[in-house]
């Protein structure tokens, strides 16, 4: 093959080298605009994972890269005075310089054409010339922005600065300098890469950067090479004790807005995007370098593989997409987390540590066990001094009080619409419903959005609370939760509005009725989506008799025994209607701005809290944000969390979506937790009302970890519990916990311990003499290269004291 690479970083260096060692015959010529010694940055990370593929590929460039590496296993969390270290994590740096030096010369060594400080001729005639053009010309990838049409880039620049620095101080760890200052939080990513020096990266919110004076050089246009010397020096003196009289150093160091790259495509006929050029993750998960040289490898593999460079093309996309979106997933998560970092300056410093370690969900409670037992056993013992509990156990199972209402767990039931009543009547299907759900250990089970009047049902499947029949059919079901379980029991009362009259979920969800329609209210005349009803907008006097039968149906579900009241004010039913820009156009005191939309809901709370005990709390259920331009974000969410936090809520169940039809979610594992993070940490914690978290959470550990983290206060789980009523009792089972947070019932009891499965769970001959990871030094591993490595120790990996 014949190809032409435009850009001569490590991707396109490593992918060069890689094919002439497949093959001598292929001709390759890079083009790099900068010299050979121009390098720009510190140090670069490596995965053990990558790192295995690289030595698989070349055996000549792995080693000389293992010689070269600082190795450690440590992460330092420097946070309010205290510092806390976890081990157990593997990394691996090396001088980007070195690492661009290697490939340089192995290039060089192999026969590749490498023309340094040239320009590449034009794309199209390289694409005319060339068997394959590598576009591995980075982030701002000309070659990229030349197709945009074909390529379809999104780049996505985001709200913090950070800068590349480095120090002569050799950190034995990772090390992440969490620091609060007069102008709020910033932080330093540091880690060594070399015995020489460390990678030292600052980064902070942009109205912290404001707040400190660092827009001072905001206008100036800095030459290729020169830094920002007046931020710098700032820095220095920010930082003067982390840095410890140690220097720091530049290298092209000036403030940067992270971009996150990714493309519809990343080919287009015989021309092929790798590295920043096709996608860009979050440095505080990994490193570009990592991810290009993956790239590069799959791409000479595939190349290699296929017969036509359409289909090795077609095989690397296919290949490496899922690998990078997943990775951009994790480093999306990670880079929102450190832009708010400042919501959790008040944490307690274990729960920080925790936090931070899991921020991107690829940690979880049970992956940290396996790396660091001891630190999580200190997580496990803070969590329970948090909660003012004297017992030490799964975070799940410590109990929780929403205002004087006392849970025995911190699991919930989520509210499922079941479309199987009669006339708004529960019936025995609701029973067994509900009653198994209890019996198999939630702290507390929700009921599904229970309809305030026979218009306000989003199908004719769907419960009432609007006459007494449905209230007494209601009573069956609490006394069977309150006599056979420790659960306690909610009900979500709401009113469907614009979304009612439609058919049951399996015959079409959200489709129109095709007999039997009933008039749909809203606050504009505005239909959920095509095809659905145009409601009608709703005037004075229709907005006084919902209000009415709002207060109608929480009296019935207290005389119903039910023991928490949630409003649903999310999905797009009707007082989310009210909420929501897109719904909501109306001209009067009740549309416009956000106090306005607020207006109709919170008049609605209030007349219920009226009604409703004094003593029984009240929730409210929010769409965090409404998914689509134009919507309610989450910020608007903050303030109408805040808003109902004011006007006596003790709960904010944290949902998002389903406003309009076109909506264009972020599905994902916990995707909308980081909505009751916010929340949570932010406005809701200081007035002690309990955040609940919602959305494609299935496993304990996963629940375990967002309450360890501080991110919400309970965890509300539902078609988990749809696959396993007893979900909550199996988890306990499985992490061997047995308390008053999961109480079997009697007659279940003897299925409380989790039963053999296989052969895999038999009882194992001891057939080593040590056990393994029987020392902690196994654990924590500090890059120490001043110090003689012991006997037994590879150079650079030293246990700590």
């Amino acid at each position: 093959m014949k190809i032409a690479v435009v850009g001569g970083g490590p991707g396109g260096l490593y992918f060069a080298a890689l094919m002439k060692q497949l093959d001598p015959a292929h001709e390759l010529t890079i083009w790099e605009r900068n010299a050979a010694s121009d390098t720009f940055g510190f140090g670069v990370v490596f995965s053990d994972e990558t790192l295995g593929g690289i030595g698989n590929a070349d055996t000549v460039i792995a080693d000389y890269m293992s010689r070269r590496f600082a190795r450690w296993s440590d992460i330092d969390i420097h946070f309010r005075g205290e510092m806390h270290t976890v081990g157990g994590q593997g990394f691996a740096a090396m001088s980007r310089k070195e690492l661009l030096e290697l490939l340089q010369r192995r290039c060089i060594e192999l026969g590749v054409d490498v023309r340094f400080s040239t320009m590449a001729p034009d794309v199209e005639e390289l694409s005319a010339n060339y068997d394959l053009v590598l576009a591995a010309d980075g982030l701002n990838s000309a070659i990229r922005t030349r197709y945009a049409e074909n390529f379809k880039p999104s780049l996505d620049a985001r709200t913090s600065k950070y800068m590349w620095l480095g120090t002569d101080q050799v950190f034995e760890a990772f090390k992440f300098f969490v620091k609060e200052t007069d102008a709020g939080t910033m932080q330093i990513h540091g880690y060594p890469y070399s015995d020489e020096g460390s990678t030292f990266i600052v980064e902070m919110h942009e109205d912290v950067w404001r707040a400190a004076g660092f827009d001072e050089t905001q206008d100036e246009v800095f030459a290729p090479g020169v830094s920002d010397e007046k931020a710098v020096a700032k820095v220095k003196e920010i930082f003067a004790e982390e840095l410890a009289g140690y220097n720091v150093l530049t290298n092209n160091s000036k403030w940067i807005n992270f971009t996150t790259v990714r493309n519809e495509n990343w080919r287009h006929g015989n021309i092929v995007l790798l590295g920043d050029a096709a996608h860009t993750a979050h440095f505080s998960i990994g490193s570009g370098t990592k991810l290009a040289m993956e790239d590069s490898l799959a791409l000479a593999a595939c190349l290699h593989e296929h017969p036509s460079v359409e289909d090795a093309l077609t095989a690397y996309e296919t290949e490496r997409r899922p690998v990078v979106a997943s990775t951009q997933r994790a480093a999306q998560a990670s880079l929102e987390w450190f832009e708010n970092i400042g919501q959790y300056k008040d944490q307690d410093p274990v729960q920080f540590c925790f936090n931070l370690l899991t921020r991107s969900r690829r940690i979880t409670y049970e992956n940290l066990k396996l790396r660091d037992t001891s630190f999580a056993g200190k997580v496990d013992g803070d969590f329970a001094r948090l909660a003012g509990s004297d017992q030490v156990a799964p975070a799940m199972f410590q109990p929780y009080r929403i205002g004087e209402l006392d849970l025995v767990n911190r699991v919930v039931v989520s509210p499922m619409d079941m479309y199987s009543a009669t006339d708004g009547v529960p019936g025995d299907f609701h029973l067994v419903h509900l009653g198994s759900k209890a019996m198999g250990g939630a702290g507390l089970v929700m009921t599904e959005m229970v309809c305030v009047s026979d218009i306000g049902r989003i199908t004719p499947g769907c419960t009432g609370l609007y006459n007494d029949e449905q209230a007494s059919a209601w009573k069956r079901v609490t006394d069977y939760v309150h006599a056979n379980s420790q659960a306690k029991i909610g009900a979500q009362i709401g009113h469907s509005g614009r979304k009612g009259s439609t058919k049951l979920m399996w015959e079409g969800i959200d489709e129109p009725l095709e007999s039997g329609n009933w008039e749909v209210l809203a606050p504009s005349a505005i239909p959920y989506g095509e095809g659905c009803h145009v409601p009608v907008e709703m005037d004075r006097a229709m907005m006084d008799e919902v209000r009415g039968q709002f207060v109608a149906a929480a009296r019935r579900a207290d005389e119903a025994g039910f023991d928490l009241l949630e409003l649903h004010a999310a999905h797009g039913y009707l007082l989310s209607s009210f909420l929501s820009p897109l719904s909501n156009e109306r001209t009067d005191e009740y549309g416009g701005s956000l106090e306005n939309r607020l207006r109709y809901p919170l008049e609605i709370l209030d007349a219920v809290r009226e009604a409703w005990p004094a003593h029984k709390p009240i929730g409210v259920r929010i769409s965090a944000t409404d998914w689509t331009e134009g919507g309610n974000t989450e910020d608007d969410a903050l303030a109408i969390a805040r808003a109902f936090i004011d006007h006596g809520v003790k709960s904010i169940d944290v949902s998002s979506g389903q406003i309009v039809r076109n909506e264009r979610p972020a599905f994902g594992r916990s995707y909308q937790t980081p909505f009751a993070d916010k929340i949570r940490n932010q406005v809701a914690a200081a007035a002690g009302v309990a955040v609940i978290a919602v959305g494609a959470i299935s496993s304990y550990d996963d629940v375990n970890s967002i309450l360890l983290a501080g991110r919400a206060d309970l965890v509300a789980l539902g078609r988990t519990h749809l696959y396993n009523p007893a979900w909550t009792l199996q988890a306990a089972a499985e992490q061997d916990y047995a308390g008053e947070g999961a109480s079997w019932p009697l007659p279940f009891k003897a299925g409380r311990r989790k039963p053999p499965s296989s052969r895999t769970d038999a009882v194992r001959p001891r057939l080593s003499l040590l056990k393994e990871n029987a020392i902690d030094e196994q654990v924590h591993l500090r890059w120490t290269p001043a110090q003689a490595a012991p006997a037994g120790y590879a150079k650079g990996l030293v246990p700590s004291a």
